[in-house]
């Protein structure tokens, strides 16, 4: 159970004390899925202290991935973080998943950290997803390393790997290390009689000088003068801080080697909270409230950036703090996003005062007590009824709001039906769990398929969240084939006469309606109209007839299909003065749209979207050939700044972007991302209106 100190059979020391903002590094470990980030933070954790002996992601006994998914999967598919300790430094290292289907999963780590630690491995090398991982980071603003990692597996290459980071992750990538018969050699520090060496060091040593505050350094360079170890040291941290320079490292985590050395450059190389921006915040009600600073006894603002349920001690927030400290039994204002605050409508605005429970540092799923936290540290907090991911914490005196980072759009839906009715009982609440730790899923009820809709950003997700379902909640659902909804519209235009004549003893119904109708512009819509002369259907009969269009066509004239796009102009009719009556237009009215369908023919339409794809120039035409067999319209196209990726614009039936997000994850290798917004209906041919038509 989370919080007693042991996990897999193995006794875990305290949590590192609270240290000052430039003693703490928070740093996310960023790379693509297999790459050895779990396997690298386990040996992280265990050379520090903070668990007796490293765990195996193959047997499960990981301090970090101890989700059911995850062990079954062998791969992260969430957040998680570990605080250990290190030359008087505490370290949180945010281990992420490597699959693009967890792209929430990684922002929500560059917003806490301060630093990103690429893994890359010495077999699997650099791909598109690794570079497109590293732009991520780039956007973040976020210093970077990079670590090779893999080192002892089969056809591992470091030395090409290595080449490959500088070649295809931009300037400033250099390694500081060479593997040099199972064992590592620093470039810091002269090698005789190495002559790749030497080359690799000349250029390490300019990059790093570049970037030093000594304008006289590179002079002495040039001049042949020594350059101690201390200086370049210190500018190489400058560098890293800077963004300019990332230092290329080797490690292998099963081994032991290059441990001491990574452990060393976070401490000595990364940046502390001091040097990064605090993100900008407002009062809740939109005014601007000034920048905040990293410091202890500043205003608090913290913020949540991940969220979960733990089934002893409930819901456990992971909160980074901006400024000022958390103490236990703090009182605190929590402030969610939401229009009114003008950033935000990934829920909507919640104010509330609550009191903070216990704080801990986090191992995992294991949670050590901490005194407090301060400004530029992670904690975990428990017993926060309100707070969801991405809220805010402050003093209720001086309720903040943190601005949010980007959520990526799911754009993979997945019909779920509860099995049974008790299955739908607790259905609801599974749901309500799943959006609380997840904010990328999507929940929707289409009123117009009846339909309850996941959405998702893959496969992946879907698979995970289907999981946590049946496994986590003992929710057994069916996963039905997604719905599209078809609607009608008039084939032509059609005048008739609907009669609605009854007569049972006493007063009768008596309403006679001429109505022209015809298909209007897409997107219309139903519009009515009248025309009548003479009085021949009383004033206060007219709104009655266009109700009783309106709700028919809503209804539709065929099962599950409304009628839409129609203009209706009422043209004569008969009253009488003591049968007429407002239910009996309203029923003529029916009774004419009914009319009008049966006369004029109607056609089937389905909806159409229009998107945008982004993809890489060199997935430009795969993506255009997917298309077209997708019956798309293409209507332009933009390249990039940097002509590395191109915008597509297309317009395209909704029915065929139902698996567009994996079938775009495949054509573009995991770089691809695209989004879609309604354009209206168009006719469907006749074998997709029969295939979509339920059954």
């Amino acid at each position: 159970m989370a919080g007693q100190g042991r996990e897999n059979g193995r006794d875990r020391p305290g949590a590192p004390a609270p240290r000052p903002p430039d003693r703490v590094r928070n740093v996310a470990l960023v790379g693509r899925a297999g790459a050895g980030k779990t396997t690298l933070a386990e040996a992280l954790a265990a050379a520090t202290g903070a668990v007796p002996r490293a765990g195996r992601v193959e047997d499960g006994t990981t301090c970090l991935d101890t989700d059911e998914v995850e062990v079954r999967l062998q791969h992260s598919v969430t957040l998680h973080a570990a605080t250990v300790e290190h030359d008087g430094h505490r370290i949180t290292l945010f281990d992420t998943p490597g699959s693009p289907d967890f792209l929430g999963e990684l922002r929500a780590a560059l917003r806490a950290a301060d630093a990103a630690l690429f893994v890359v491995s010495a077999v699997a090398g650099v791909d598109a997803g690794t570079v497109t991982l590293w732009d991520e980071c780039a956007a973040a603003g976020l210093p970077r390393a990079v670590v090779v990692t893999q080192l002892d597996r089969p056809r591992a290459d470091v030395a090409e790997v290595v080449r490959a980071c500088a070649a295809q992750l931009g300037a400033g990538v250099h390694p500081v290390q060479l593997v040099d018969g199972g064992a590592l050699v620093s470039l810091l520090e002269p090698q005789p009689g190495t002559p790749d060496a030497d080359r690799l060091r000349a250029e390490l040593i300019e990059a790093v000088i570049a970037e030093s505050e000594d304008e006289t350094l590179m002079e002495r360079y040039l001049d042949g003068a020594p350059i101690g170890l201390p200086e370049l040291v210190a500018d190489l941290e400058t560098a890293v801080t800077r963004g300019a320079f990332h230092p290329v490292l080797c490690v292998s985590p099963l081994t032991g080697l290059g441990v001491d050395a990574l452990l060393d450059l976070l401490v000595t190389g990364f940046p502390s909270p001091l040097e990064r921006p605090c993100p900008p915040v407002l009062r809740p009600d939109g005014s601007p409230a000034g920048r905040v600073s990293c410091d202890p006894d500043g205003p608090l603002v913290a913020e949540v950036v991940k969220t979960t349920t733990d089934p002893y001690l409930g819901r456990i927030s992971l909160v980074r703090v901006f400024s000022g400290r958390l103490r236990p039994d703090m009182p605190v204002h929590v402030s969610g996003h939401g229009q009114g605050h003008g950033w935000s409508d990934r829920h909507p605005d919640h104010d509330a005062d609550e009191r903070v429970g216990a704080i801990s540092g986090a191992l995992g799923s294991v949670l050590r007590p901490v005194a407090e936290c301060l400004a530029g540290d992670v904690c975990a907090v428990a017993r926060l009824a309100t707070a969801e991911t991405g809220d805010t914490l402050s003093d209720p005196e001086r309720p903040l709001v943190v601005q949010p980072w980007d959520l990526p759009v799911p754009q993979l839906p997945v019909a779920v039906a509860a099995a049974s009715r008790t299955d739908e009982d607790r259905l609801a609440a599974a749901l309500a769990r799943l959006t609380l730790e997840d904010p990328i899923v999507r929940v929707e009820r289409r009123t117009d398929t009846g339909q309850l809709l996941l959405w998702c950003t893959g496969d992946a997700h879907a698979e995970v969240l289907l999981e946590h379902l049946r496994a986590r909640y003992q929710v057994t659902v069916a996963t039905p084939p997604v719905r599209v909804a078809l609607v009608e519209t008039l084939a032509g235009p059609a005048t008739v006469t609907a009669r609605h004549v009854k007569q049972s003893g006493g007063h009768g119904q008596y309403a006679v309606v001429v109505v022209e109708g015809r298909p209007g512009p897409p997107g219309s819509g139903i519009t009515f109209d009248q025309r009548v002369v003479g009085g021949a259907v009383p004033g206060q009969f007219h709104g009655s007839v266009e109700k009783g269009i309106r709700t028919q066509a809503a209804r539709g004239v065929s099962p599950d299909r409304p009628l839409v796009d129609v203009a209706v102009t009422l043209v004569d009719g008969k009253a009488h003065s003591v049968d007429s009556s407002d239910a009996a237009f309203v029923a003529a009215g029916a009774l004419a749209l009914r009319e009008l369908a049966a006369t004029a023919g109607t056609r089937v339409l389905e909806p159409w979207c229009r998107v945008e794809v982004v993809v890489p120039v060199d997935a430009v035409g795969p993506v255009l050939g997917d298309l077209a067999g997708r019956r798309a319209r293409v209507t332009g196209s933009d390249v990039g700044p940097g002509r590395e990726e191109t915008t597509v614009r297309a317009e395209v039936p909704e029915r065929e972007l139902l698996d567009y997000a994996r079938a775009l994850r495949s054509l573009s290798h995991g770089t691809g991302r695209f989004r879609r917004e309604p354009l209206g209906h168009e006719p469907a041919p006749a074998a997709v209106a029969a295939e979509l038509q339920p059954a």
